[in-house]
């Protein structure tokens, strides 16, 4: 169970290095934050995401599920907020590089997934 956090948090961290380099208006200010970020992350999905999800219900039914885009978005930065070294500048930087860090995170626990069904 621990490593397949780890292994999350390693392919965050790709999606959020991935999100730094491509999308203007996300910094990454060394490898340790990048890192921090990605965990940080984790467990604010974990733990506030949920909540939030269930809180804006009839929002996400009206929108077909867009505004989920929106509360990934604030996740994004949220973890800005809290984390020096990692600086989120847009509220559309925060959008893209939520798509980028979902897309990421989506195939590497395809992966994940894959590998410990191998084993089991």
């Amino acid at each position: 169970m621990i490593i397949r956090f780890v292994l999350r948090a390693l392919v965050a961290a790709a999606g959020l290095w991935i999100a730094s380099r491509y999308i203007h208006g996300i910094e990454v200010g060394s490898v340790e934050s990048l890192l921090a970020a990605a965990v940080l992350l984790g467990i604010v999905n974990a733990f506030i995401r949920p909540i939030l999800i269930v809180l804006t219900l009839p929002f996400t039914l009206i929108t077909l599920g867009l505004f989920l885009l929106v509360i990934n978005a604030g996740m994004l930065e949220l973890v800005a907020l809290f984390l020096h070294g990692f600086k989120v500048h847009s509220f559309l930087a925060a959008v893209l590089g939520s798509i980028v860090v979902s897309v990421v995170s989506w195939i590497g626990s395809f992966f994940i997934d894959s590998a410990t069904r191998q084993r089991a």
